[in-house]
């Protein structure tokens, strides 16, 4: 996260964009701390970077990686797989997997996704070689789940930024919460579908 912050406070905000929307590419960058850099430079030189600015390039980065994923699977397809860069992000078995998923709960896993940095990439990947989802689609599953979580860890680096202990104990907390988050979800999408199949038996 220092060499993050570091790296912003010299570049700003174009820094910030470039950084997230190379992690769409499966870059191993965490999303989150990321984001929480981001906010930690708008709370240091409050004169400088305006957090509210701060969050809005956020979310263009985090919009136009994801995006860059989707189109390059929807312009290649399958084909994709022959560049070797792209087979660390999207192996055979991963497609089959994503796949799979798309099969059984549609379209929402690409909200799920935001919240699964090691999948993401392969998601939104996979969502445009199936071309089952439109971009329009896309750009709104995938804007309603940034918008819940980018927010939060802008706003969390900035109120946090003279206190970077107490700032990393609320990092953990809120990677907890959302894997608990994911977890309700999954059960409850879970308990839907099983409700779903009994029902015509009934």
């Amino acid at each position: 996260m220092d060499l993050l912050v570091n790296f912003f406070t010299d570049y700003g905000y174009w820094a910030v964009l470039f950084v997230l929307i190379i992690c769409g590419f499966g870059v191993p960058i965490p999303e989150d701390i990321t984001l929480v850099s981001g906010g930690i430079i708008a709370g240091l030189y409050p004169e400088n970077v305006n957090v509210h600015i701060m969050l809005v390039v956020s979310m263009l980065g985090v919009l136009i990686g994801d995006s860059t994923m989707y189109w390059l699977g929807r312009i290649y397809g399958v084909k994709i797989l022959r560049f070797r860069p792209m087979r660390r992000i999207l192996t055979l078995q991963r497609l089959r997997m994503v796949r799979d998923k798309f099969e059984r709960y549609g379209n929402r896993v690409l909200f799920v996704a935001r919240f699964l940095p090691g999948l993401r990439a392969p998601i939104y990947m996979v969502s445009g070689i199936t071309r089952r989802v439109s971009f329009v689609r896309f750009l709104f599953l995938d804007f309603c789940a940034a918008i819940i979580s980018v927010p939060i860890w802008v706003y969390l680096g900035e109120h946090g930024a003279n206190n970077r202990e107490w700032l990393a104990e609320q990092i953990k907390t809120g990677q907890s919460g959302i894997y608990v988050l994911i977890g309700l979800i999954a059960l409850f999408v879970g308990w839907k579908i099983y409700k779903a199949r009994k029902s015509p038996k009934e």
